[in-house]
């Protein structure tokens, strides 16, 4: 009997859980090791931010659901990976060993790289329900007392979809509440044009958040190199394509939210031949480190070089595409191993992307997600508003049911098509 251990219980770590015990059944153990039991729908932050999603609407008890599929949870969360030991150290003193390892922690949140940065200090965060809640009563406060607002992602950076959703869902709850007019908005980021994404731009994403940014008043900063934020301004450097400064800006807020770098979680920093220098899991085409072959990971964790050469350094999303190609793969290979067999299965590294603008949206499919691609195509429209919410019902009732099928393929082979949503009917906020 082998012993799988998941590390993270986010998108990917909650999918791998269930997928490893429905392939392996009972003939192996499955646990998983996390900080709390209790799983956030990352994806709908946005909306809690302006207080469209409460905590309970997104969350899920993962103590129920993973005793009712037979997995073990540790919920003290990691302290250290030993991996020449095969062990985890648990933050209270206690060790989880395992034949196999799954990294699946997702990232930890580089705040503290930028003075004045972060929901500590004099900006807000939508990467965790916790941080979104705190935004939703900085966005109460901004109502009350409108001002300028700032929104985008930072030098580093590799997740700029929600900083889009963001902009856009802020604008509707502004509008909605009669204050859009006297809220001057800019978008800073450190990609080199709108629509960028850390993918060099997917279809005519570039045309379409332009344009989009146009409509809703909202001017932008490219190149950005944020260097301190203070409590009513931030200062930020517009870079030139040779890395040197083009010009400064002193941007007036009241109201700021920018998506953070990231780097590895601290119990996997300084592993020579398991991560890279900033912390990220080194993985193979099977998604096993090269080093300890016993270990695979799978989503934000998993190390990628970024898509060429930018003035301001732009990170590589994973979308959940990409993040459930990677799981699939993972235990595919992982049950190969338990049968004395060697891994053939590698993801497929596609991109399909939901982005909300709260009574719009953006949908992009890239396959491959790094170009030059078979297909590149995005589209907008009040129909990925409502694929969004579909989507987010469905992967909760996922999660709550403990079911692993996954979502993102079958709209990946839908995408083109999907515009039939076109004709349905639902409210914003439903």
């Amino acid at each position: 009997m082998a012993h799988i251990v998941v590390l993270g219980a986010g998108l990917g770590g909650t999918i791998a859980a269930y997928e490893l015990r429905e392939t392996l059944g009972a003939d192996h153990s499955v646990s998983v090791v996390t900080l709390g039991n209790r799983f956030h729908f990352v994806p709908s932050n946005p909306w809690v931010g302006v207080g469209w999603r409460d905590r309970e609407s997104i969350e899920v008890d993962l103590e129920t659901v993973f005793a009712k599929n037979d997995i073990a949870l540790h919920p003290q969360g990691a302290k250290r990976v030993h991996p020449a030991e095969r062990r985890i150290e648990l933050n209270d003193g206690e060790s989880v060993s395992y034949d196999y390892l799954v990294i699946a922690t997702g990232p930890e949140l580089a705040f503290d790289e930028i003075e004045g940065f972060g929901p500590g200090a004099h900006t807000q965060s939508i990467c965790h329900v916790d941080h979104a809640l705190q935004a939703k009563l900085a966005v109460d406060a901004l109502i009350a007392n409108p001002g300028p607002v700032v929104i985008g992602a930072v030098q580093g950076a590799s997740c700029f979809g929600p900083a889009y959703e963001f902009a856009f869902i802020l604008d509707k709850a502004l509008r909605d509440a009669k204050v859009r007019d006297q809220v001057p908005m800019t978008f800073i980021t450190s990609e080199p044009y709108v629509g960028h994404l850390g993918l060099d731009g997917v279809g005519d994403t570039k045309g379409l958040l332009e344009g989009e940014m146009r409509q809703h008043h909202i001017k932008w900063i490219c190149n950005a190199r944020l260097d301190k934020v203070e409590k009513d301004k931030i200062m930020v450097s517009e870079m030139a394509e040779d890395g040197s400064v083009l010009k400064e800006h002193e941007v007036p807020q009241v109201f700021t939210m920018m998506l953070p770098a990231f780097r590895g979680i601290e119990a996997l920093q300084g592993l020579e031949g398991l991560t890279n220098p900033r912390g990220f899991v080194l993985a193979d085409k099977y998604q096993r480190n090269p080093a300890y072959r016993e270990v695979f990971s799978v989503g934000v964790c998993v190390a990628i070089p970024p898509v060429g050469k930018t003035p301001v350094p732009v990170g590589v999303p994973k979308t959940g595409f990409m993040i459930e190609s990677m799981v699939t793969a993972t235990v595919h290979n992982i049950d190969r191993l338990t049968k004395g067999l060697a891994p053939d299965a590698i993801a497929t590294w596609n991109a399909v992307c939901l982005a909300d603008f709260g009574d719009s949206g953006i949908a992009f499919v890239a396959q491959p997600q790094i170009p030059p691609r078979n297909v590149n195509w995005s589209s907008s429209g009040k129909w990925v508003h409502l694929a969004k919410i579909a989507f987010e019902k469905y992967f909760l009732h996922k999660i709550r049911s403990g079911k692993s099928e996954p979502f993102y393929e079958r709209l990946a082979m839908q995408a083109l098509g999907i515009e039939k949503l076109k004709q349905v009917k639902l409210d914003t906020k439903d």
